[in-house]
């Protein structure tokens, strides 16, 4: 299986993160990296893997530029690993994609996640399961929000074992990138139907409760509290991502009544 598998990974300044990703994917024949105009040294790190691949495309939406790293890469496995640079592919999850032996129904793998702080496991997150392991052309993307929805064709089986998430960029990055993702998830909320969103979208839409029931969620509900620092630095973290998306829904408001 693992002969049949092309990983996959988007990339802008992922110095941080690149090359931890790619010391777990040596196994991998090739292992394409598409690259928005990095300015720090992942091109180097990246060029340090001799099955890794690099093609550049100005980055306009993650669903443009996913559908272009799936289709328009040469890639010509029947499989696509799909990966973040902060996913990190441990031992027992390889070995177990190694051993699988998919019929023609199946169209993807949907692996859950473990969430990591400068390397310390947390026991839960926020962070959903994903159909990352998928057979090309059997995929599509849509933009939804700040990043994509991926959209499988078939049958979709989750594996037993876990993919880190280990995202080692500074804080002021994250805060810079949240300015900009919550806008984009202003705008989705603001569009859409109260119908078509979810309990908690309209939870944030209250302008209030959001990230207050973040906060009692991560502590509490996914016992984050007794992470420790690791655990209260995560929850601090979707608390500020929400109360950013708070003020931009309500600077939304204010525009209006300006008018």
């Amino acid at each position: 299986m693992l002969a049949d598998i092309t990983p996959v990974i988007l990339t802008y300044n992922e110095s941080a993160n690149i090359g931890r990703s790619l010391e777990r994917l040596a196994w991998a024949r090739e292992v394409v990296v598409v690259d928005s105009g990095s300015t720090d040294d992942t091109l180097a790190i990246v060029a340090r893997f001799p099955n890794a691949r690099v093609v550049k495309r100005p980055f306009d939406t993650h669903a443009r530029q996913w559908r272009f790293a799936t289709a328009e890469t040469g890639v010509t496995s029947s499989w696509i690993l799909r990966l973040d640079a902060d996913y990190m592919l441990e031992p027992a999850l390889r070995d177990e994609i190694a051993a699988l032996k998919p019929d023609a129904a199946t169209a993807a793998y949907q692996i859950a996640f473990t969430y990591c702080m400068d390397g310390r496991p947390l026991r839960a997150s926020l962070y959903p399961s994903l159909p990352v392991l998928f057979r090309r052309g059997r995929e599509s993307f849509a933009q939804d929000g700040h990043t994509e929805k991926l959209r499988i064709h078939g049958q979709v089986i989750p594996l037993q074992n876990r993919l880190l998430h280990d995202d080692r960029k500074s804080l002021e990055r994250w805060l810079q990138s949240q300015s900009r993702y919550q806008v984009a998830e202003a705008e989705k909320l603001a569009s859409r139907p109260w119908s078509e969103l979810s309990w908690a979208d309209r939870l944030r839409c209250t302008r209030v409760l959001g990230p207050i029931a973040v906060a009692v969620h991560c502590l509490f509900v996914k016992g984050l509290i007794f992470d420790g620092t690791a655990g209260l630095f995560y929850t601090a973290q979707r608390i500020t991502a929400d109360m950013i998306l708070c003020m931009h829904l309500l600077r939304r408001d204010l525009g209006r009544l300006a008018k």
